[in-house]
């Protein structure tokens, strides 16, 4: 069964929460015995390598332009498929999901994974957010399969649509505590002048949603706070948002921007962190929540439908925008820590629920069924 990706920027090292789902999914994929080819869009890819665990890519141009890249590239992907054959192609989001009703047009099955409505993200214009509803109902009329990440996003398209759909989730990797691997984070953490459970961490994208900018006005709320603030990831796309985010930390004595780091160490930034902390006004179903549980690490997170599916205590959440009520958390969380039945209990939810093997199998019997197999 031969699968052509469309919609993700590429991996592996791109930010993203589609390019971290297809980054895991696929070589899972390709080892049950699916060929997989991704179109990558060629700007994200440093090494411009032909293929990764197993995945095929094409690295294909796109223009580097927020509200043009996803539509733009996808439609230069299409005129791979006619030589490229596949049984599948497997469209990720509602933006590349725009130009569905062509790729049908071609005589291909579709598969759809929606990860969540974009046009509710704050950093869309009026036109932006017509075109990604526009994807969104193409999607739900044309895909022969539709996959969601969330099941709030399950509700909110069988409400809307009528639409019936796979929920098959985002999910994490184990990682090897017992190795000693994750100890050994001196490097990182002397590189950016902290130290182990001296610090609050978040991985994000710097765009308006995220609320990183209450992250950071939460932390200037604290009297002489003993512990850091540590931000890893940037902005695809430099904007005012994303400058101005910029100017207000580096004038925010504790504050650290990482930039983009690689997975090793980000993986040593969220072990050694004091606690993680998730603002957002929007997301479809954060990985970096569930790899921040994964770890053991305590959380703190806004009250949006993304991070309520995750049962959490009562006490790890706050008002999405209220920077006080954040400012006060982040302070309680970080002297509560987390006793060993709450980490057990993480752990175990992540084991039985977000496993990525257990995911992907779940993928292919979709894409067994789309086929007739």
């Amino acid at each position: 069964m031969r699968i052509v990706v469309l919609g993700t920027r590429g991996f592996p090292d791109v930010q993203g929460g589609v390019e971290k789902h297809c980054e895991e999914l696929y070589p899972r994929l390709t080892s049950l015995g699916a060929e997989v080819i991704v179109i990558t869009r060629k700007s994200y890819i440093k090494k411009k390598r032909e293929s990764f665990n197993g995945v095929r890519f094409i690295h294909l141009y796109s223009p580097k332009l927020k509200s043009l890249e996803a539509i733009s590239h996808t439609f230069l992907a299409l005129f791979k498929l006619k030589k490229l054959k596949p049984d599948i192609v497997h469209v990720h989001s509602i933006g590349p999901a725009f130009l569905i009703p062509l790729i049908k047009l071609s005589g291909y099955k579709v598969v759809m994974t929606h990860h969540g409505p974009d046009y509710m993200r704050k950093k869309w214009g009026a036109v932006a957010k017509l075109v990604l509803r526009t994807g969104e109902k193409n999607a739900m009329k044309y895909s022969d399969k539709v996959i969601v990440i969330a099941k709030w996003v399950q509700d909110y398209i069988e409400k809307k649509y009528k639409r019936q759909s796979y929920f098959i989730p985002n999910g994490v990797s184990p990682v090897n505590t017992d190795t000693g691997y994750l100890n050994n984070g001196s490097l990182i953490l002397k590189k950016f002048n902290i130290e182990p459970k001296k610090y609050v961490f978040t991985a994000a994208r710097f765009v308006p949603e995220k609320g990183l900018d209450d992250l950071i006005s939460a932390y200037r709320f604290l009297e002489n706070p003993e512990f850091k603030l540590v931000i890893a990831g940037d902005a695809d796309h430099k904007t005012y948002y994303s400058k101005t985010l910029k100017e207000l930390a580096n004038k925010t004595n504790g504050v650290i921007l990482t930039g983009t780091v690689h997975k090793e160490d980000i993986y040593k930034l969220y072990s050694n962190a004091a606690l993680f902390v998730l603002p957002s006004y929007y997301e479809g179903f954060p990985i970096s929540l569930l790899e921040a549980l994964s770890f053991g690490v305590p959380v703190l997170v806004s009250d949006i439908p993304a991070h309520n599916e995750i049962l959490l205590p009562d006490f790890r959440y706050f008002h999405a925008g209220d920077v006080q009520e954040l400012s006060k958390k982040i302070e309680e969380c970080v002297q509560e820590g987390i006793d060993a039945n709450e980490e057990k209990m993480y752990i175990d939810l992540i084991k039985t629920n977000y496993d990525w093997d257990i995911i992907a199998k779940k993928t292919l019997s979709v894409y067994k069924e789309c086929v007739g197999d």
